[in-house]
């Protein structure tokens, strides 16, 4: 092969390393986003607000606690953190969003506790049109932005 060849090759090689890294980039930050926007989103239990007594020491903040970020397989457990900022739960997710590779096929973000599915179809006046759907909404516009060079 000649020398011509050779570095010819050697530039899309690095042409396609470099495609495939600012892809995973932006498939990060999009994740990231909409991780935010999740837990951002998220209601935390108010009592005062509640028709009904809260249980004995109750703190709100679970919701948002349990939101977690996994590669192709979704999470089946849920977790015991009480996180009503949730700050801790978004520090987790980020880390984990940081080790995507361009091999992963699906990125779930999963919250376990039983009464998650009723939170997404309105039983909070917090997010009485949910979290996740609203947030899927938004991925595409996350995505696109990033894709054009805008952070978002």
């Amino acid at each position: 092969m000649s020398n011509n060849s050779t570095n010819f090759l050697q530039s899309i090689n690095a042409f396609v390393d470099k495609a495939k890294a600012n892809s995973e980039l932006i498939v990060k930050k999009g994740c990231i986003n909409v991780l935010q926007d999740i837990i951002r989103m998220s209601p935390v239990g108010q009592p005062a607000i509640w028709k009904s007594k809260p249980p004995k020491n109750y703190t709100g903040g679970l919701f948002r606690g349990n939101w977690q970020v996994s590669f192709d397989i979704p999470i089946t457990n849920t977790i015991d953190r009480i996180d009503p900022t949730g700050m801790e739960a978004l520090k987790e997710g980020i880390e984990q969003i940081g080790k995507f590779t361009y091999s992963v096929k699906s990125v779930y973000f999963t919250n376990n506790l039983p009464y998650s599915v009723a939170l997404e179809f309105g039983h909070s006046t917090q997010a009485p049109n949910g979290m996740v759907r609203i947030a899927a909404l938004n991925a595409q516009t996350h995505f696109e932005n990033l894709a054009r060079g805008i952070n978002t």
